[in-house]
């Protein structure tokens, strides 16, 4: 078979790619090595974690929320498999949905593992060792990416565990060790915390997700020991070793001082992924990798001209939604027309409850570029919405530049912070100022008079409701 683009993996920015090039009237086929589309996010990752997150939190909320808005129920009890069962369920509709679009899109489908031949020639082995060979134009290349061991303590997936294993265990653990405190590991934590884990996070940096605002940092970190998180910063692993039944796991301060041992019955390693280009055949293409990422010029192009790459195996944050707007970026250059990404509004989100989310730059950002600021933020709790929905943890928090008033970061910790960040992404795209936002009508009560609030409070220190 002869095709204008071929795309290698079918996770978000795969499947969005071949969509968008079958949308501009290529011929496109799309090269999965499971058995499912949708590659880590709706397989394991983004789609069954908030489905345990949200499972989690109704848990949560039914023993200690619910008696004071005045619903009166019995103790209630985790039935952890059908806990297990639903987010079965959500990722099946969601991967039958992704198939259903290849078929709209008269998308061709095939499984198996793509590697190179050449660079217009791709071999597909299945499963069975039955071998497809196809011929194309262009290549996408977007394999995403594979969760990273620590190298004394690989995976075993029985006590020491990826987010993959621990999106499919057989039990709610007695005592959950996990090892990084970004993203991955504060989501998971915090499913198994609200449902009766003893949750211990070891983080090597000294504050909790260390790649967003540091606000968003200590704040998520009071709110999450509330559930009974502890929380050991600033301590690197030593060891981690699978004793049978348990797990233990060393780690010592950096400053120095006494060495920890923590014993449980699961230890999850979440300290970051790695791109994943493994069987690719990229030797036969001349194409190689630079600490695992394959290199790629402005238009997401490496050296072999009609090859792309985009997602995990490329520089940049590793999120769904960067890795679609490359996908999309892709076949509209590849169709002639002119697309750009301003990758600084990528928002970045954390689903624990309170959510997280960031947009722009980072206070600790804007002062080693040494870029004149100020800063407005704005509490939950002198929301009307927050005191009504008993979600008073968080805030809002706005960088501005000194003397533009350009909004340069938006960074919100609190309820529904993960769908309010789009309006800063909106109005940072816009180039708007904190006046600008702070002069529009929002509606009451809502969160989003939060966002309001702290530009008023970033333009002329002067919020309403403090």
């Amino acid at each position: 078979m002869q095709y204008n683009v071929t795309v290698i993996g079918s996770g978000p920015g795969g499947y969005v790619a071949a969509i968008r090039c079958a949308q501009l009237g290529f011929k496109t086929a799309i090269i999965e090595k499971y058995n499912t589309l949708g590659g880590t996010c709706l397989n394991v990752g983004c789609i069954p974690s908030k489905a345990l997150l949200d499972s989690s939190e109704h848990f949560y909320n039914a023993g200690h929320t619910f008696k004071e808005h005045g619903i009166d129920i019995s103790e209630p009890k985790v039935n952890f498999t059908q806990m297990i069962n639903r987010k079965a369920g959500v990722v099946k509709s969601n991967v039958d949905g992704i198939a259903f679009l290849m078929k709209k899109n008269k998308i061709d489908v095939y499984t198996g593992v793509g590697s190179f031949v050449d660079k217009n020639t791709i071999k597909i082995t299945a499963g069975d060792g039955k071998e497809t060979t196809i011929t194309t134009d262009n290549v996408i290349i977007a394999t995403g990416s594979k969760p990273t061991a620590l190298p004394f303590a690989p995976f075993d997936k029985k006590r020491i565990i990826s987010s993959t294993e621990a999106l499919e265990l057989k039990e709610v653990p007695k005592h959950l060790i996990i090892v990084g405190g970004g993203v991955i590991g504060m989501e998971l934590g915090s499913v198994y915390a609200r449902i009766g884990s003893k949750v211990s996070v070891v983080e090597f940096l000294d504050s909790l997700i260390p790649t967003m605002d540091g606000t968003m940092g200590k704040e998520l970190l009071k709110s999450t020991k509330k559930l009974g998180m502890d929380f050991y910063l600033g301590h690197k692993v030593t060891a981690v070793e699978n004793k049978g039944t348990e797990v233990v796991l060393k780690a010592e301060p950096k400053a120095g001082g006494a060495a920890i041992e923590l014993k449980g019955d699961y230890c999850l390693v979440s300290v970051g992924r790695r791109p994943y280009t493994d069987g690719l055949g990229l030797d036969k293409v001349g194409i190689e990798t630079v600490k695992g990422q394959i290199q790629v010029n402005d238009h997401l192009q490496t050296k072999v001209p009609n090859i792309y790459a985009i997602g995990d195996v490329v520089r940049g944050a590793m999120l769904a939604h960067k890795a679609e707007e490359e996908g999309t970026m892709v076949a509209e250059e590849l169709a002639g027309q002119k697309p750009h990404i301003n990758y600084l509004l990528i928002p970045g989100v954390v689903y624990t409850w309170p959510e997280v989310a960031s947009v722009g730059y980072t206070e600790e950002q804007l002062k080693t570029d040494g870029k004149a600021y100020k800063v407005g933020s704005f509490p939950y709790k002198a929301l009307g919405r927050a005191r009504a929905s008993m979600d008073l943890d968080g805030l809002v928090k706005i960088l501005a530049d000194k003397n533009t008033d350009e909004i340069l970061g938006v960074h919100i910790i609190g309820a529904r912070a993960a769908d309010m960040i789009a309006a800063g992404v909106v109005a940072m795209e816009f180039r708007a100022s904190a006046e600008d936002v702070s002069r529009m009508s929002t509606a009451h009560p809502t969160y989003m008079e939060a966002v309001r609030e702290a530009c008023l409070a970033a333009t002329a220190n002067r919020p309403i409701h403090i």
